[in-house]
């Protein structure tokens, strides 16, 4: 089964400072059909003015991966790290049994345009932590390079939630395919450029979630750069 999410159709929300695309129900919008996929809570996609963002606040028992694609984020927490995610870099914080953080655009002349993605933990009381990577194009060009999982495999960071993700980089003939493992779920989110997805035509910002399929397969990319969801039920 196919369930396809179009980028005019998800919840928006625009604080002059900030603005925000939200594929799931997130603050004050709230779609009973969109509540999120699997353990796959949050995909909101940002941006972030110049010389502004998030003030410290706090997050409990989720695991909280952002993604830059455009700009620079500023990201400093409780536990003492202080770090600038960059384009191609995954950062993952465990919030755990409580971490404060705050996350800014510093430059003048740019706005700041990332993903933030949250996933339900394995388990519940886990001790704060964080985590910082970063994967060249070339290692997601026409492929789809694990970049979260648990355990850290392959050079990936450490996922504590049952779900990995994969990113990969399309254009032209460039294609790869993915077997999906029986009783999980496999969400597929385009964050930027078109691709054809098992069939289904794709623009920025649209998604397809996956049940019950054997493959994916990704082809006719237009300076796509995707991400790949694998996630418990």
């Amino acid at each position: 089964m196919i369930t396809i999410r179009r980028s005019a159709d998800r919840g928006f929300a625009d604080h002059g400072w900030l603005k925000s695309f939200h594929t799931f129900s997130f603050a004050d919008y709230h779609d009973p059909a969109h509540m999120g996929f699997g353990n796959l809570r949050v995909i909101n996609e940002d941006r972030i003015a110049p010389g502004t963002g998030f003030g410290t606040h706090g997050h409990r028992d989720m695991e909280i991966v952002s993604y830059v694609l455009d700009g620079a984020l500023a990201h400093k927490d409780s536990m003492g790290q202080a770090a600038a995610i960059l384009p191609g870099e995954v950062q993952r914080m465990t919030a755990g049994t409580g971490v404060r953080h705050s996350e800014f655009n510093h430059a003048q002349g740019s706005a700041t345009h990332f993903l933030q993605i949250w996933l339900l933990p394995a388990a519940g009381g886990l001790a704060p932590g964080y985590e910082q990577k970063a994967f060249s194009d070339a290692d997601k060009r026409g492929r789809l390079r694990l970049v979260a999982a648990p355990g850290g495999v392959d050079g990936a960071v450490t996922l504590h939630a049952d779900a990995s993700i994969r990113v990969g980089l399309f254009d032209g003939a460039e294609a790869a395919t993915l077997a999906l493992p029986a009783g999980r779920k496999t969400w597929v989110h385009v964050a930027r450029g078109a691709i054809t997805a098992n069939g289904q035509a794709l623009q920025a910002g649209d998604a397809i979630g996956l049940v019950d399929e054997p493959l994916l397969t990704l082809e006719k990319g237009t300076g796509a750069e995707v991400l790949v969801f694998d996630l418990a039920t």
